[in-house]
Order: C-alpha cells, then sequence, then structure tokens
C-alpha cells in the first residue's frame, strides 16, 4: 500500500567530474555512505549506455533504514529521476524494472494504492503492477515510531540469512503465494476486515523466519511487542485495529477512518514516549 506521509524528494543533475556527489537530507555524503547510491548510478550507466555523472540531492521525509521503507521510497524516487534528467522516456514497467535494481520493495513504489512486485525470472520479468491505483476503501496507516536509528541488521541482509538458514523459509513462500491470492481478492471486495487479518499473519510469519535463523535475531524492539499487546486488547473491545511490521522495530497499524484517532489515543496513552503519524492511501511516483 503506497502511503501519502512517506516519500522521497529526488532531484539529479548532469556534472562535468568523472565522480558522483549525492547529497542526503542537505548533507553531503562521503564515499563509503554513498556507496549504495554510486553503485546503482554505475549499474543505471552500463545498462543504458551513457558515462554522465550526477550531483543527486535527495531529502527523504521517511526514518532512514527504521523499517518505514526508505529505500522503497528513495529508489523509486531517484529511478524517476534519472528517467526524467537522461530523457529516457520509460514506461511505469520500466521504470520499475529500473527502480527494482536499487531496492527491491522500491519497484512498488513507482505507483499508486494497492501494488503487486511480480517476482520474474530475469530482470526484464520482475517489476511491479497496480492491483488498483485509486481503491475507494476505508483505510488509513497509523505508524507507531518506536525508534528512529537504523536497523542493526539490514533488510537485505535479514532476508539473505532467513533464506539460508531458516527451516521455515520454503513453507513461507508458498503462504505468501496463498495469502497474496487472498489479498487481492479482499481488497477488490473492499473486506477490510479480511486485509487486516491477512496482513498481520502474514508480517508474524515474516518475523517468524528471523527468530528461526542461525544466528537468531530480531527486528522487535520490547515496545513493539507492548504495541502488539496494546492492539490486540483494542480488538478485544470491538476496535479496529491489526498490526503490520516491515523489518524494523516501528509498528504500523491498519486503522480504518473511524477507528484511526481511538487507536491513536489508546497508543499516546499508554506508550507516551512514542512518536504516532497518520497516513494515508497515496500516489505513485509525480515529477514536480
Amino acid at each position: 500500500m503506497t502511503l501519502d506521509r512517506f516519500y522521497t524528494d529526488t532531484k539529479s543533475e548532469i556534472i562535468d567530474s568523472d565522480k558522483d556527489q549525492i547529497r542526503l537530507n542537505n548533507e553531503l555524503l562521503d564515499d563509503a555512505h554513498s556507496q549504495r547510491i554510486v553503485k546503482y548510478l554505475d549499474f543505471a550507466r552500463k545498462y543504458f549506455d551513457f558515462n554522465e555523472h550526477f550531483i543527486v540531492e535527495t531529502v527523504n521525509h521517511v526514518p532512514t533504514s527504521a523499517g518505514f521503507a526508505s529505500s522503497a521510497s528513495g529508489f523509486a524516487a531517484l529511478a524517476a529521476s534519472l528517467n526524467q534528467t537522461m530523457k529516457l522516456n520509460l514506461s511505469d514497467r520500466e521504470l520499475s524494472i529500473l527502480a527494482r535494481n536499487g531496492s527491491g520493495s522500491a519497484s512498488r513504489s513507482i505507483y499508486g494504492g494497492f501494488v503487486e512486485w511480480i517476482s520474474g525470472t530475469s530482470n526484464d520479468t520482475s517489476y511491479a503492477v497496480p492491483i488498483d491505483e485509486h481503491p475507494d476503501i476505508d483505510l488509513s496507516l497509523l505508524s507507531v515510531v518506536i525508534n528512529q536509528d537504523a536497523k542493526k541488521v539490514s533488510s537485505t541482509n535479514g532476508m539473505e540469512s532467513s533464506v539460508k538458514t531458516s527451516p521455515f523459509y520454503d513453507n513461507w513462500v508458498t503462504l505468501v503465494s496463498s495469502e497474496i491470492h487472498e489479498i487481492k481478492q479482499a481488497i477488490a471486495q473492499k473486506d477490510v476486515q479480511k486485509i487486516g487479518e491477512l496482513s498481520e499473519h502474514n508480517a508474524m510469519s515474516m518475523h517468524a523466519l528471523t527468530l528461526s535463523a542461525d544466528p537468531s535475531f530480531t527486528y522487535f524492539a520490547p515496545e513493539t511487542i507492548q504495541v502488539i499487546q496494546l492492539v490486540k486488547s483494542l480488538r478485544n473491545q470491538g476496535v479496529f485495529a491489526y498490526v503490520t511490521i516491515d523489518a524494523g522495530p516501528n509498528v504500523k497499524i491498519i486503522c480504518t477512518k473511524e477507528s484511526t484517532p481511538v487507536v491513536q489515543k489508546y497508543i499516546k496513552d499508554n506508550l507516551p514516549a512514542v512518536t504516532t503519524v497518520v497516513a494515508n492511501i497515496g500516489n505513485g511516483i509525480q515529477y514536480i
């Protein structure tokens, strides 16, 4: 689900240099911290056969590397910026492929609304497709920011470890296939209850992989568990709320417009130190 509150503004300009310059949130990155972006620009240069270097200015309106899909937002914006600067005239599908080469999740951030990433079998067959870019559905996402610091285990490294060492990984792949089919049906039917149930179960299944990896690890903080328990308590009281958690300690709570203020107040009353942010379904790439 693409969100309106978490996004990245990116501008790229051609410079007369044999080295790229990367500015993140108005700070010039050194070679060590700009390595991932420069490597991506190297890929784009080779893929599209151009030699230009760039100054890339990017402002992340997402906590970076904290489990809020900052790389998805960031690489989708960078792909779109390169498309504009180099006049590549890419289709949305081609843009999705380009973004995916920076971050798998970025393939989906090209589009708004609900989006599916097709795994494919090659670079040209792995891209995202919109399920419903402008869904008329009563859903909001309440983000509970427990910790904005970068994760100790990156999403990429965490998934690689889980794939190689968790005995449950193959079962999880089968489960995801089944749940994608179910949630697409739920979206088409505007069945928010089913969307909530599937999302929560899918998230917990993913985090079970980290706990069963060798060595075992978790992205959860103590407050993560507390939020999960608070949400279950609210559900027992008849309030619509379901959790989903990416690779990080921060929790996203799926709400309806009606339940959002109730859930937000309950979380703040019980955990006054956390920050909460309400996000709604957002648009995909926009050129400004």
